[in-house]
């Protein structure tokens, strides 16, 4: 249903190295970045996804109001670990450890934690063990 999803951050550098280091970890990958020169004023983005298509894109211009919360689909149980571990070696705070959450259903495995910005990210797995 979604195209793509966008967030303003207050440090775009700082968001830009977290999300370097957490993404690659389900698969995706920063693919493209604009300047404040393409865009003609001051907009920097970054857009990251798979196979070379932006979903998912972080930019200058300051906070987004409030909090948001975005889950990433990740292929198995490791890749929950480990983008959970990549996120708190980047800098993020926990909120939510890798495990089952079976309120939303048994094979639910997900991760969350706050980006520099505080949002709610979480990488989820739908798949059994």
């Amino acid at each position: 249903m979604l195209d793509h999803i966008g967030l303003s951050v207050t440090d775009y550098a700082k968001s830009k190295t977290f999300y370097d280091a957490v993404m690659p970890t389900i698969g995706a990958a920063c693919c493209m970045v604009v300047t404040a020169e393409e865009t003609g004023g001051t907009y920097e983005g970054a857009g990251y996804g798979l196979q070379g298509k932006p979903s998912f894109w972080i930019g200058t211009g300051g906070h987004t109001r409030g909090s948001m919360h975005v889950a990433f689909v990740a292929e198995s149980r490791a890749a929950v670990d480990a983008f959970y571990a990549a996120a708190m070696a980047a800098g993020a705070t926990d909120n939510g450890p890798p495990g089952i959450r079976a309120h939303y259903h048994p094979n639910y495995y997900g991760a969350f934690v706050l980006d520099p910005d505080g949002h709610n990210v979480e990488a989820v797995c739908h798949k059994p063990a």
